[in-house]
């Protein structure tokens, strides 16, 4: 503008636009809820369709019951987290309503074991846990105070099932009076958090610090041996546990943190030498884990030896029969897989009914589950936050490719849970609590007035 009475023109700077809040979205969240339910009760009439030629009895109580855990995680959503991203919601509700479905399906071919209703009551329990969660925990930037406390705790509920005899050759159950429970499965989730809180303390320290070797920058001991201490004992105990799942889970959690906390790529190649020496390395020495490694090169062997179809060889034959389309629901004959058909080969029964299409359609709504929590790690501020976020997601991530690589002969078998999807108490309780942290951390990355933090 020009000033009054002398002709100098002053430069004014321009008021800064005030931050457009991004919206709620809480109305889109309940229509996609609505979808979601009304999809998984459509698939559980389906499958009486197909099986029986009609609709069957429990039908409205599964919608209803589907329907009013729902709308009770949506309403903590709405009153809680109101500003959280209104996808990852509906994501959970499906995948866990498919999972009903199609646990259900393959209870009615085994009459004797019927594992859907006690899916539903675990489902309840994730649900309450979800409830509780975004409700008390306000700010996810508390947890990093209690870094150590989740350490301690992950290395205790790791330890407990050795105490326990051994199950399928693995040694991940606790059971007591017919009761079980898989501790690892909380573990991960309080590992994520220690991993997260130490890194986002010391970023400067690993990325600056420390001696270069080759064309990488390695971090003091100070920095990096309390993390690389605590996952090698974790990997340890689950490798004397013969749980090499979940071992393969935790050490590419390791390295994916370590990747995002440094921005050196190199911690990538590290890993991969690394997991591929490992894998060599146990496979010759432990004998459960040579017999699936040879079961993954030569699928066939058991029907040329005469010994009928094993597991992988079954499941193998499960995604042919459904070719794009599907067989449909209830119609295929995946039961022959065995005693793991409704835990780790529950995706055979996805890809023998629902084909090629829906088996892509599942893989794209984990796909977007994980987006959108990277999305919401790189829209926080804190470095905490940030790689919280990123490592609830890798978790999914990292658990569907070993799952579904393992079932597919991608990879070797590994026994794992689905997320969501499979039947497992400790697992769909924790993958609840895994959207529940995604949640909060959605709402506090879409809240007016956060932005990036500039690095």
């Amino acid at each position: 503008m020009t000033k009054a009475g002398t002709g100098i023109t002053v430069a004014v700077a321009d008021t800064p636009a005030p931050p457009v809040p991004l919206p709620r979205r809480r109305g889109v969240e309940l229509a996609l809820i609505v979808v979601a339910v009304l999809l998984s009760v459509c698939g559980y009439c389906v499958v009486g369709l197909g099986r029986t030629g009609a609709v069957p009895p429990g039908a409205a109580g599964y919608g209803a019951g589907l329907g009013v855990l729902a709308l009770l995680a949506h309403l903590i959503v709405r009153l809680r987290a109101r500003y959280a991203d209104p996808l990852l919601l509906p994501i959970g509700v499906l995948l866990n309503g498919l999972g009903l479905v199609l646990i259900y399906r393959l209870d009615l071919e085994t009459p004797g074991d019927r594992a859907a209703p006690t899916q539903l009551v675990w489902s309840t329990l994730g649900v309450g846990l979800f409830i509780v969660v975004v409700a008390m925990l306000r700010d996810h930037r508390v947890l990093q105070r209690y870094a150590y406390v989740c350490v301690a705790a992950a290395l205790a509920l790791l330890t407990l099932p050795i105490l326990f005899p051994a199950v399928n050759g693995a040694r991940i159950w606790i059971r007591i009076a017919g009761f079980s429970i898989q501790p690892g499965e909380f573990a991960k989730v309080l590992l994520a958090v220690f991993f997260a809180a130490h890194l986002a303390a010391n970023r400067t320290a690993l990325t600056y610090a420390g001696r270069r070797v080759w064309r990488m920058q390695l971090p003091t001991g100070r920095v990096l041996g309390p993390i690389v201490a605590v996952w090698l004992v974790s990997v340890g105990v689950l490798v004397l546990e013969r749980d090499l799942g979940t071992s393969l889970l935790f050490f590419g959690l390791f390295v994916v943190l370590l990747y995002v906390a440094t921005g050196r790529k190199g911690w990538i190649a590290v890993g991969l030498v690394l997991a591929a020496l490992g894998a060599v390395a146990v496979g010759q020495l432990e004998p459960h884990v040579h017999a699936r490694i040879e079961d993954w090169l030569h699928p066939f062997a058991s029907i040329q030896a005469g010994q009928g179809a094993n597991q992988l060889a079954q499941s193998l034959f499960a995604f042919a029969a459904g070719g794009l389309l599907g067989t449909g629901l209830g119609l295929g004959h995946s039961v022959l897989i065995g005693f793991a058909t409704k835990s780790d080969f529950i995706l055979a029964t996805a890809g023998e009914e629902l084909g090629l299409a829906g088996l892509s359609a599942v893989f794209l709504l984990y796909g977007l589950l994980v987006e959108r929590g990277y999305r919401a790690g790189l829209a926080l501020r804190d470095p905490f936050g940030r790689l919280l976020a990123v490592g609830l997601a890798s978790i999914v991530a990292l658990q569907v490719f070993v799952i579904a690589g393992g079932v597919t002969g991608l990879i070797p078998l590994t026994g794992m849970a689905m997320p969501f999807l499979a039947q497992g108490g400790s697992s769909v309780v924790t993958n609840w609590a895994i959207l529940a942290l995604l949640i909060r951390v959605s709402d506090s990355a879409r809240r007016p007035g956060a932005a990036p933090e500039a690095p």
